[in-house]
Formats: C-alpha cells, sequence, structure tokens
C-alpha cells in the first residue's frame, strides 16, 4: 500500500484527491458519508472540493468518483476543502495516520443551538493504519481515541475548537489475525493511534 497524489477533472476544475489502495481486503471502520461503518475496504479517498461545495448526495458523488478512478470493491469516500497537498503524516510503532485539515468553520461540539445552516466544507480528515488486527468493539474505542487526539492537537495549537462540523475518521488494519480487543488511549495500538493522529494534526498548522 502507497498513499497517492491523483487528480481529476470535475465542474471544469483540475481538483486533488489522495488515494490508498490495497493489495488485500483490510477491515475498517469509517465516519465517511461513502463507505461508513464497520467492514472489509479495499481503498480509501479523500478528494479535495471546491470551498463552497454544497452538494446533498456526498455518498453518490463518491460512488461515482470510484467508478471513474477504476477502483474495486467497497472502499471509504471523504471530501474536504482543505488543500489535500498539504495532507500531513505521522508514525508511531508502525502506526501511521494522514490528515489534511481545514480550520475555517472550526467548532465546539458542545456549542448553543445555532440555527444557521452548517458549512458543508471546511474539514479535519485523517485515515489511519494500524498494522495489527483490531476487533470491532477495539475499533469503536480506536476512533473515540483518535478523536480525542484530534481534539488534544487543537488545544495544543491555541484553537478553542474541537474540530469542524463534518470531520471524518477512518481506521484500517489487517482482515486476518488473532484481533486486539482494546482501542483505547493506554491500550497498546490505541495509544500509539492517539501519538500518531496528535503529531499528524498538529503538524499541519507548522
Amino acid at each position: 500500500m502507497q498513499l497517492q497524489l491523483r487528480s481529476r477533472r470535475e465542474a471544469g476544475d483540475d481538483l486533488p484527491l489522495l488515494l490508498w489502495r490495497f493489495a488485500a481486503p483490510v477491515r475498517g471502520i469509517a465516519s465517511s458519508p461513502h463507505g461508513g461503518g464497520l467492514g472489509v475496504r479495499r481503498w480509501v479517498v479523500n478528494a479535495q472540493v471546491p470551498p463552497g461545495y454544497a452538494r446533498r448526495d456526498p455518498d453518490h458523488h463518491l460512488g461515482k468518483l470510484a467508478v471513474s478512478l477504476g477502483l474495486p470493491g467497497r472502499g471509504v469516500g471523504m471530501l474536504t476543502a482543505a488543500d489535500v497537498r498539504s495532507y500531513t503524516s505521522a508514525t508511531d510503532h508502525g502506526v501511521e495516520a494522514t490528515a489534511t485539515v481545514g480550520l475555517g468553520h472550526a467548532v465546539l461540539a458542545a456549542a448553543p443551538h445555532d440555527p444557521r445552516p452548517v458549512p458543508m466544507a471546511g474539514t479535519i480528515n485523517v485515515v489511519a493504519i494500524l498494522p495489527e488486527r483490531l476487533s470491532d468493539a477495539a475499533l469503536v474505542n480506536a476512533i473515540a481515541t483518535a478523536t480525542e487526539a484530534k481534539t488534544q492537537a487543537l488545544r495544543d495549537l491555541g484553537l478553542h475548537a474541537t474540530g469542524t462540523a463534518t470531520d471524518a475518521v477512518c481506521l484500517l488494519c489487517p482482515n486476518e489475525g488473532r484481533p486486539h480487543d482494546f482501542g483505547g488511549p493506554r491500550s497498546l495500538w490505541g495509544a500509539r493511534l492517539a501519538r500518531a493522529v496528535h503529531a499528524a494534526v498538529v503538524a499541519s498548522r507548522r
């Protein structure tokens, strides 16, 4: 597996995207509009869209994009208005995390109700790959761990925010092997994941 920076022609613009393709199926969990949830996946796309992106069918949009790229099987698709060419990555004991960070619409998760429309673009997307298998429960726990690490990074950057309204996280691990049962921040792989995610997000602002 190698991260690729690609581009596609869409609505008259040349727009970049990040692509991960896996030789063998991997187990994943994602909060993305396309391919979200738990399951076996073959690829991940993190596609840049214009700042004024307002489509309400991101799942369909990403599905068509996958077809145009010739991607087989089930995969994960994310969208962001952040410049994906400025992605940052960090590793910790075999865990690799990659982040694209757009903070134009940073929010506090527990903010008072605001009736104004939520901006659809302005997103922190995180993709992390773990070298050993996690159980489904541990993957769910690890999503929380990665999100906590992202929020810690924003605090360490001096931002009074927990993220944006449209952040997405994708975690991937081998589909074979004896699974680890824990993904919290003090578990073996949860701790490594947290440090990698934290470092990748902090690096985006440096």
